[in-house]
């Protein structure tokens, strides 16, 4: 008969995939470094298979680890749900949610009056950061779920796109900044996918730029817009009114559209983080678009 698989032997292991190291994971699943270096040997006893290679510091998945990887989080995923299934207590708790803070004044209010009537006795923590950011808290424990937003597919695996819209670029109602040369931006930080893809369709025109303020606070970004001091790009439900929409008349080439997702943090699993992820998608389903000038 075949030797069975120890779960908290997989948790280890989906821990050190996603921390990238016997060092962080250990941190993550609460576990001395020896003993985690003791379960991945006995997980390689079981399975036959080296899993890990190690390049300096850093651990990387064999081909034979990326295989594991699929069926761990398959396993440790039905598990979880498995023993949810016959809870039967009332959803309570805490949940905790990040967003960007682009997200945050558009979307969470719809969210979080949802999510309270139906689970009064739930407690919600919402992080507001730029995606990256979130990603990696998700990654170290320190969120279940999160909104997350890229313009491309970023092979981050496992998110669940639940919202598509238009990336526009956007200026002032009352000014004309959007005539200058060079053209004054104002966007993300440098990693952000909004300013990356705004970046390359000005240099794609070869049309002049340059950043005049970059900020991780889409506020920040927008009073910059409002004041008339620079053109900046946002997905379609961030538009505000006293803000025009630019397009092709006045020489501004459609922009990638913008996905809007929500990923969850495998390392807890609950019927409250699949309740507000329920509120989430629906949320995003029936929102509206607000008005913006012509």
């Amino acid at each position: 008969m075949a030797s069975m698989l120890d779960l908290d032997q997989l948790r280890t292991f989906l821990a050190i995939a996603e921390a990238g190291s016997f060092t962080h994971a250990a941190s993550v699943v609460n576990k001395t470094q020896s003993a985690v270096s003791m379960q991945m040997r006995r997980l390689e006893d079981r399975i036959g298979r080296p899993i890990f290679t190690r390049e300096g510091r850093l651990s990387r998945l064999t081909e034979d680890g990326e295989r594991l990887l699929h069926y761990a989080r398959k396993l440790v995923r039905l598990n979880d749900e498995t023993l949810s299934a016959f809870d039967e207590s009332e959803l309570a708790g805490h949940v905790r949610l990040g967003t960007p803070d682009d997200y945050a004044d558009r979307f969470l209010p719809e969210i979080m009056a949802r999510f309270s009537r139906s689970n009064p006795r739930a407690e919600i923590e919402v992080t507001c950061a730029p995606t990256p950011l979130l990603v990696q808290d998700l990654k170290v424990n320190r969120l279940d779920i999160a909104i997350i937003s890229h313009v491309r597919a970023l092979g981050r695996g496992g998110e669940e796109v639940v919202r598509r819209e238009p990336l526009l670029w956007v200026a002032s109602a009352r000014h004309c900044v959007h005539d200058e040369t060079p053209l004054p931006l104002a966007l993300g930080r440098s990693t952000c996918d909004w300013r990356k893809a705004a970046v390359e369709t000005l240099e794609a025109i070869g049309r002049d730029y340059r950043v005049l303020y970059s900020s991780w606070s889409s506020a920040g970004v927008g009073a910059a817009v409002m004041a008339g001091l620079a053109v900046s790009v946002l997905p379609e439900s961030a538009l505000r009114p006293g803000m025009r929409v630019l397009s092709d008349r006045e020489g501004f080439p459609k922009l990638p559209s913008c996905e809007i997702a929500i990923l969850r943090s495998w390392h807890q699993q609950s019927r409250l983080i699949d309740a507000l992820a329920e509120h989430i998608v629906s949320s995003l389903d029936n929102l509206s678009v607000p008005m913006a000038a012509e």
